[in-house]
């Protein structure tokens, strides 16, 4: 049962990072963010458009970098449309601890449903060296919502 589990997470996360969803320059964006991971050369550029209701109309990234980092900002990509900035940041937060760790134990049941899309990524708190790719694209999203203009993130 788990070797079952394990081969359909790094399924997700190869699917993902081979064919990553919302990889376009979005030209209707009104925040942008550039990430950099520079101990492995990840790199991408985030854009984010917004409802009138101010959530989070659609979400796109561009870039380079390994299979995990791609996967991240395409599964991030997808899961934080239709959230509000603070809803964004609280599964950033809540994404960054299972990466590090496994699990989320502070994510709450509004929570529940985004963050298991994100399961296939929990692996990598096996991989320390890896937590770095797969939470870039998080660090570039909080980086995009705190400043509009195009701050830079590190995964540093």
């Amino acid at each position: 049962m788990f070797d079952d589990l394990r081969d359909l997470y790094q399924e997700v996360i190869l699917d993902h990072g081979r064919k990553p969803r919302n990889f376009r320059r979005l030209e209707n964006a009104t925040h942008h963010a550039r990430g950099d991971n520079p101990l492995c050369g990840d790199k991408m550029d985030l854009w984010l458009a917004f409802n009138e209701d101010g959530s989070i109309a659609d979400a796109a990234f561009q870039g380079r970098g390994c299979a995990i980092s791609m996967a991240s900002a395409s599964l991030m990509t997808e899961t934080v449309r239709g959230k509000t900035p603070a809803q964004a940041k609280a599964m950033g937060a809540g994404f960054r601890e299972l990466a590090m760790t496994g699990h989320c134990p502070a994510c709450d049941a509004a929570l529940e449903e985004d963050m298991e899309r994100l399961t296939p990524l929990s692996g990598v708190h096996e991989f320390p060296s890896r937590v770095k790719c797969a939470t870039l694209a998080w660090h570039t999203l909080n980086n995009a919502l705190d400043d509009p203009g195009g701050k830079e993130a590190s995964s540093e």
